[in-house]
């Protein structure tokens, strides 16, 4: 029987070097049915031409201006279910995966018809043993998104595998039939918060949203939103987690989400200034 068909979709805006990384890494991806999809966002660093020159196998979609996040993954998605996908992945640019990633996930989601969406464990790039992602948590008693495990060393605590709230947009598999109930990304989030809004709507679907550790990637954080601790990233994750508890949350949660979020604000520009003072 032949292997379910994949579209690797890797988005970029003038990230060339990490891009390439990334795709050199996906080339050498054990799981045999497979396309990649570059979905460039108006890059102005050449991006597109050397792509296309060094990876003929790659299919290059150039937009004509930058959609984020969103809006370049919908144009990336819309031309994988054109072409038959099975399953869509999306997947940060600046990643690198090991080549039993892809295989690792498509077993976990073709083992129970109830998984939607499955993502990988995830490691910041520069210290690899290092977690960046074992889940996503939605906590809206306190208006929080939050990743389990971060920053925690791998002593294998999260070597199960897990339904979660969330599965973080680094790196996601969602089934056609997902995307076919409950649409695209939402592109009215600006930037941070349409991976956790889009799998709480598969969640409310019937869904079910799966941590695989056996599929691991590793996460080169925030390379182009300025770094992990940026005020661009912070101001526009804060925004976004807003946002997802305007939809989600009940009205009882309200009366403790304004301290929750108030808090996440003191704590990032903690960190924010003490890096200042590092540096």
């Amino acid at each position: 029987m032949p292997r379910s068909l994949v579209y690797i979709i890797v988005l970029n805006w003038n990230r060339k070097k990490d891009t390439i990384a990334c795709l050199e890494s996906l080339l050498k991806t054990e799981y045999s049915n497979y396309t990649i999809v570059l979905v460039d966002n108006a890059s102005s660093d050449g991006t597109v031409a050397e792509v296309r020159e060094k990876f003929p196998s790659v299919n290059v979609i150039a937009n004509a201006e930058n959609l984020r996040f969103a809006g370049g993954n919908n144009v990336g998605i819309e031309h994988a279910l054109r072409s038959g996908a099975d399953y869509v992945v999306l997947l940060n640019n600046d990643t690198i995966v090991e080549p039993a990633f892809l295989a690792e996930l498509v077993q976990a989601a073709e083992n129970d018809a109830s998984i939607g969406i499955a993502g990988p464990k995830i490691y910041y790039y520069d210290q690899p043993k290092m977690i960046w992602y074992a889940g996503g948590k939605v906590e809206f008693w306190k208006g929080w998104i939050s990743h389990v495990g971060i920053r925690e060393q791998d002593n294998g605590q999260y070597n199960v595998a897990r339904d979660v709230d969330y599965v973080t947009g680094c790196c996601m598999l969602v089934k056609r039939e997902v995307i076919e109930r409950i649409g695209k990304l939402d592109e009215s989030f600006f930037i941070y918060g349409e991976d956790a809004d889009w799998s709480l709507r598969a969640a409310r679907a019937g869904f079910r949203l799966r941590y695989v550790p056996s599929s691991m990637i590793w996460h080169k954080v925030s390379a182009s939103s300025g770094g992990n601790l940026s005020w661009f990233k912070n101001w526009n994750k804060l925004k976004g987690q807003l946002r997802l508890m305007a939809r989600y949350a009940k009205w009882y949660h309200w009366a403790f989400i304004p301290i929750g979020l108030a808090t996440n604000i003191v704590l990032s520009f903690v960190k924010i200034r003490s890096k200042s003072v590092e540096s």
